[in-house]
């Protein structure tokens, strides 16, 4: 299934024998330990996918106890490693101790080399298939839009923006609060697009010092600077026929934006050092929490830049914004963590629901999903209470679940806004609703909503 050698692991004491082993698997990668402490060893650097184990190790060669540990060493640092043991002659009670920790079979001394070859081509073969089915599984979980929980309608809106934006090349810039998975969107925007079998590659402009900013965007001749002690292309250029992510824009130095600016007009690089242009192939994602608009004003960032970096705007609502997609994103979060920690919760408490319903979530999803974490692992009962949530002082009250109360609080803010944008004409206002001018009155009467201080109290 792969040109990879295939690693195996032979953990034995006795050297003859492990000659004898070696020589029996030469079309494989052999490794070789005598001891416990080895064969971890051997494990952590090579990572081999079949483990071939003696359970008489050093310092008791005579007993189990030590190739029982190593075994269950093993499987906790590896847990798809296939061990076949190997056992004395007969000893059939510790065969099957070996197979409840966790080994995948079990063989016998004197050793039977065709049977052995026969087991451990077995095993290497479920390895393989199990790698291939992991691998269809995360690719399937890794699908474009997967992880972006679109429960509310500004984030089903936001989703149809991407799907439309995603296969077209303009430059596209993601604006949100810190935590509201700006990455997470610029993934889903390269792996919609014709360039998604091409490399995506992301530098965060903040993370970075101003001084080493340019030669990881850009690259370096070797020579260019003390420590540069051969060529390196920079960030665009490995990006080439792929999608650059640069997230918070916002903070690039404003020398480094003059730079920038000149790449995508021109689409080529220049390396710190070089002489020579460099095309490339790319398309450019950018994100920021800052206001941009703002900073040009303030004169942080150029006018012209944004221009370029802007030729789509996506905002990413904070999660306060969310409405019911909370609920729907902290259960999502929930079952995967739980799976995660092999955790017996499985959901949350009234009070847990009322909590992440009121609670201003400065951290956005970022925070959500630290809390949600914690308290899977905190959680002495099977379901997630607000104080395993850390905001116990928030879950005091019910989630406003009746329906006559929700639709008041709707009709009343509806009411109130048509109002306001208006200027307080009830028949505009009527109109703006859809409903007539006494029904209109009839509402703003049942709900106590004064007309005047919404606007200036005209065309009634």
């Amino acid at each position: 299934m792969t040109d990879t050698p295939r690693k195996l692991l032979i953990v034995e004491d006795d050297e003859g024998l492990q000659s004898q082993l070696k020589w029996c698997f030469e079309d494989y990668q052999v490794l070789l330990a005598s001891d416990r402490v080895s064969a971890i060893t051997e494990l952590r650097r090579h990572e081999p996918a079949v483990v071939l184990q003696d359970l008489g190790l050093p310092p008791e060669p005579n007993g189990v106890g030590e190739g029982l540990a190593t075994l269950q060493e093993t499987l906790a640092l590896a847990p798809h490693t296939k061990v076949i043991v190997v056992t004395g002659h007969g000893d059939q009670e510790n065969a099957v101790r070996a197979i409840g920790l966790g080994a995948y079979d079990f063989t016998q001394k004197p050793v039977d080399v065709d049977m052995l070859q026969l087991l451990v081509g077995r095993a290497f073969h479920l390895s393989a298939l199990e790698a291939e089915n992991r691998r269809l599984l995360e690719a399937r979980a890794d699908a474009p839009l997967d992880g972006i929980i679109a429960a509310s309608e500004n984030m089903l809106a936001l989703c149809r923006m991407v799907e439309k934006v995603a296969p077209t090349e303009v430059s596209t810039l993601l604006l949100g609060e810190s935590g509201t998975g700006k990455e997470l969107m610029a993934r889903a925007l390269h792996r919609l697009s014709r360039r998604a079998e091409q490399p995506f590659v992301a530098i965060n402009c903040a993370a970075i010092p101003e001084n080493l900013l340019e030669s990881e965007l850009f690259g370096f001749e070797k020579g260019a600077f003390t420590g540069a002690h051969k060529t390196t292309p920079g960030k665009v250029e490995t990006a080439s026929g792929g999608t650059l992510f640069l997230d918070e824009i916002g903070d690039m130095p404003a020398p480094l934006q003059s730079k920038l600016l000149r790449f995508l007009q021109e689409r080529v690089v220049e390396r710190v050092g070089g002489r020579s242009e460099i095309p490339v192939d790319v398309r450019v994602v950018c994100a920021t929490n800052q206001d941009l608009k703002r900073a040009i004003a303030e004169g942080g960032f150029r006018e012209d830049l944004y221009y370029r970096i802007a030729e789509i705007t996506i905002t990413l609502p904070p999660l306060r914004e969310r409405g019911e997609g909370r609920i729907v994103l902290a259960r999502h979060l929930l079952g995967r963590f739980a799976a995660q920690h092999a955790s017996a919760v499985r959901g949350f408490s009234d009070d847990a629901l009322a909590a992440i319903n009121s609670y201003a979530w400065p951290g956005n999803v970022r925070e959500l999903e630290n809390r949600i974490k914690g308290a899977v692992i905190m959680a002495e009962g099977k379901q997630v209470t607000a104080a395993d949530l850390g905001l116990a002082e928030h879950g005091d009250g019910e989630a406003p679940l009746n329906l006559r109360a929700v639709r008041q609080a709707a009709e009343t803010r509806a009411i109130r806004e048509a109002l306001a944008r208006t200027g307080g004409n009830v028949s505009r206002a009527a109109e703006l609703l859809g409903i007539t001018r006494p029904t209109l009155y009839d509402m703003v009467n049942k709900y106590g909503i004064a007309v005047e201080t919404l606007g200036n109290g005209g065309g009634r």
